[in-house]
């Protein structure tokens, strides 16, 4: 199976500090859709792993989660894409829990679901904790230049970043890549 992990917030839509709370904040970057679509085209499933502290914090509730989620499948859709599952952290950084990234536990859900091991899966995000969760199963970290990465255009990545981190300007740049490969 091609499986491709991608995170949310600043990867396929706009991210913000005061948190993304409701399907009107909920924006999709330039070219992302399309970008997952081309993926769903070459063959990959995607799958989106999220932390969403918003709900520990009381920002706002699963049916406003929910609605965000309905709002990227129906556009999505209108692109011919799709994202086959959406796993999510709800607790607040306090909370200590496994499934909040940087810890791994939302990428062992998708190999326990899916049942396959992660290793060499290309796992993409906006911020170093994207790409930790993913590296501590075994995933190929994929940098993208929007989001909280924006300020890394035309930087050195800190070493805190996993070995072998590549960069791409943006999901539409990951996607092409991606499809390019052997």
């Amino acid at each position: 199976m091609k499986l491709c992990i991608l995170d949310r917030d600043g990867t396929i839509n706009e991210d913000s500090d005061e948190f993304v709370k409701s399907p009107s904040e909920w924006r999709p970057l330039p070219g992302a859709l399309e970008a997952i679509a081309k993926l769903n085209h070459a063959g990959w499933h995607v799958v989106v792993v999220t932390n969403q502290s918003g709900l520990g914090r009381g920002l706002f509730d699963m049916g406003a989660l929910n609605a965000m989620h309905a709002k990227m499948h129906d556009m999505l859709a209108a692109v011919g894409g799709k994202v086959d599952a959406i796993f999510y952290c709800p607790h607040a950084p306090e909370d200590q829990c496994n499934c909040r990234k940087p810890a791994p536990g939302l990428y062992e859900q998708i190999a326990e679901r899916y049942g396959v091991e992660l290793k060499g899966t290309p796992t993409v995000g906006d911020s170093v904790r994207d790409l930790l969760a993913g590296a501590a199963v075994g995933c190929v970290p994929h940098l993208v230049l929007t989001g909280k990465a924006a300020g890394y255009r035309g930087q050195t990545l800190p070493e805190t970043f996993p070995a072998g981190t590549m960069v791409h300007d943006d999901l539409r740049a990951f996607a092409q890549y991606l499809v390019a490969q052997p």
